[in-house]
């Protein structure tokens, strides 16, 4: 799927929204589906299923199965598969041939789902070319490369460049932006001291940049670093970049912001 395709080329895409963009923050599939749309490229979601990190990171592999052969059910066609997740495309792409070790059909249907699915900004500037959607956000902005996204995928260059055209963003830096917020999915219930120490560090670094916005391409990131945030009081508003996108292509329209912030103002 490397190079850039035509918008025609592509055809429907379908959108994974993953358990926590579902579950926890519906507003960012929403977000993805308006800006999708709005590039002239038609989308569905067939389903609503875990990719099962979980259970595979906690070591409950048989669980894992289950859960990921629903996945392997509901994307089951032709398109590709959009993620608006790192971690979640990570885990499709690098785990599942090894989680169906032994099943020769649900491997195969993990190699083609592999094969089609993609992280969103991966899509965008990868696959599109697309770089420049006529956005304008005139807000200090820092990016947190999650790892999953930036280690497991090598994703670091797409977000920053829909960033980098977007009108009106300052872009800041994190302090050693690299080092982990102590999410992980399970990591955070099994270590949760541990978890909460890097957290409230990735915190401060954000604090110390002077960013307004902080997003990211994770929405698991994006939860523990708001929770954080919040609970010491800060204002600096937490968007996933498809939000981020979505949003400064309203601005740019002239449409009100859909955006809310954690007290329920909108940007």
């Amino acid at each position: 799927m490397a190079g850039a395709g035509s918008r025609g080329e592509i055809g429907k895409v379908s959108i994974f929204p993953t358990c926590v963009g579902d579950l926890l923050r519906p507003e960012l599939a929403q977000a993805l589906t308006r800006l999708l749309s709005k590039l002239g490229i038609p989308s569905d979601c067939p389903g609503r299923a875990c990719c099962g990190q979980a259970a595979w990171n906690a070591g409950y592999f048989a669980e894992a199965r289950r859960t990921a052969s629903l996945l392997l059910d509901s994307f089951s066609g032709d398109s590709r598969v959009i993620c608006p997740s790192g971690s979640c495309t990570a885990m499709v792409v690098h785990n599942y041939p090894e989680l169906f070790a032994g099943d020769s059909r649900r491997q195969a249907e993990a190699a083609r789902l592999s094969g089609r699915i993609r992280e969103f900004s991966q899509f965008l500037v990868e696959d599109l070319g697309i770089t420049e959607l006529g956005a304008s956000f005139p807000f200090r902005v820092a990016y947190h490369p999650s790892c999953h996204a930036a280690r497991s995928l090598g994703i670091d260059v797409a977000p920053r460049a829909l960033l980098g055209r977007t009108r009106g963003i300052e872009l800041v830096e994190i302090p050693s932006a690299e080092r982990c917020c102590g999410f992980g999915g399970f990591f955070a219930a099994k270590m949760a001291d541990l978890s909460l120490a890097m957290g409230r560090a990735k915190a401060a670094a954000i604090l110390q940049s002077g960013a307004e916005i902080l997003t990211a391409v994770d929405p698991g990131c994006l939860l523990q670093i708001e929770s954080i945030l919040r609970e010491e009081g800060s204002r600096v508003w937490i968007l996933h970049l498809a939000e981020l996108l979505d949003e400064g292509m309203r601005r740019a329209e002239g449409t009100p912001p859909n955006s809310t912030g954690g007290e329920g103002d909108t940007l």
